[in-house]
């Protein structure tokens, strides 16, 4: 028997495999095999022919697609990059866990110009099939929430990642993608988009997923924000931590990303005592930056690398305390000997 779309389906064991470190990021486009897969509370084994995406809420006219009906819109593809967030239980501490990919799809706008949105709807909710338990809480379905404005300009329907149809660990059928966003926010297994005018009462957008924020003049008891887009990061990828160097002139390069692109890139060579401004790639859509410094030590030891990125809006990336904390590399400078 044919399972339907809301039906909960079987699920696997949870799924974490975090294949790739900073220094062994060298592909431009990260391939499959090296993305990671977060699925906490499993992977759902998904029925195409009974699937089906509902969108619903405030809208005037709801839709219900089958995947055929997704493949009729014309298949366009997306370059950007893909984060994890990291554990919510912990928004300090930097995990580092970044991709670079193609998707394949289509833009959501496409599907939602066929709802006509309803005055007052402000934020998309996206649901998918995984269910079971998390943190010692039952959770019935996956929900997310994004601002409704970002995911018409922004968001994507994805069937396909590097050319290949998704995988069930990446989400098959069809997955959202908010390029920009941490991956918490790109729903796996999408089911269903309902627009809202306020944020779903889920364990993913009520316990989890929301940042603290420090008492300030405009909020004196302080609050939180949702874990949404993401802060600017850099990784150096070479030299590799530990990497013994000659002082010949070395070339220091890495990635940068942020939500709409970074600006600026900084490198030291010194732990941060000083810093030299780097060459800065453009990015390709929503890809991350490629960066470059050449460097010519001039002492012989141990050397601390370090970059820091700079978004558009000025934000900087900061020393420690933070998921997006700034990442060091310790090398080893060798003189070469001089002839007797």
């Amino acid at each position: 028997m044919s399972e339907g779309a809301h039906t909960p389906t079987p699920i696997g064991a949870p799924v974490r495999r975090f294949p790739l470190r900073p220094h062994q990021l060298v592909s431009d486009i990260t391939p499959t095999a090296d993305v990671f897969v977060l699925a906490p509370i499993g992977v759902p084994r998904v029925d195409v022919a009974a699937w089906r995406l509902e969108v619903a809420g405030l809208v005037e006219r709801p839709l219900t697609l089958s995947f055929d009906d997704i493949l009729q819109f014309p298949k366009q593809e997306l370059r950007a990059f893909h984060q994890c967030a990291g554990d919510p239980r912990r928004p300090t501490f930097a995990t580092r866990r970044i991709t670079n990919v193609i998707w394949g799809g289509i833009d959501l706008a496409r599907v939602l110009a066929g709802v006509t949105i309803k005055p007052g709807a402000s934020l998309l909710w996206a649901s998918g099939l995984d269910h079971g338990e998390y943190a010692g809480q039952t959770v019935d379905a996956y929900v997310k929430d994004v601002p409704l404005d970002e995911a018409i300009s922004d968001a994507f329907l994805a069937y396909e990642l590097n050319g290949a149809p998704l995988s069930a660990e990446h989400g098959f059928p069809l997955r959202l993608v908010m390029p920009g966003y941490y991956g918490t926010n790109s729903v796996k297994w999408l089911s269903r988009l309902e627009l809202a005018d306020g944020r779903p009462q889920g364990l993913f957008t009520t316990k989890l997923y929301n940042d603290p924020v420090p008492p300030s003049a405009e909020q004196p008891a302080g609050g939180s924000r949702p874990v949404w887009r993401t802060a600017p990061e850099s990784v150096i990828v070479s030299p590799q931590p530990g990497q013994q160097l000659s002082d010949d002139e070395v070339q220091i390069w890495g990635w940068a990303w942020a939500h709409r692109s970074v600006r600026q890139v900084e490198v030291t060579i010194d732990g941060g005592r000083t810093w030299r401004i780097a060459t800065l790639g453009q990015p390709s859509q929503r890809s991350w930056q490629r960066f470059h410094l050449s460097w010519i030590p001039e002492e012989s030891g141990p050397a601390v690398l370090m970059s820091r990125a700079t978004d558009l809006n000025g934000e900087v990336q900061p020393q420690e305390n933070a998921r997006n904390a700034i990442y060091n590399v310790t090398v080893d400078v060798v003189a070469k000997k001089g002839e007797g």
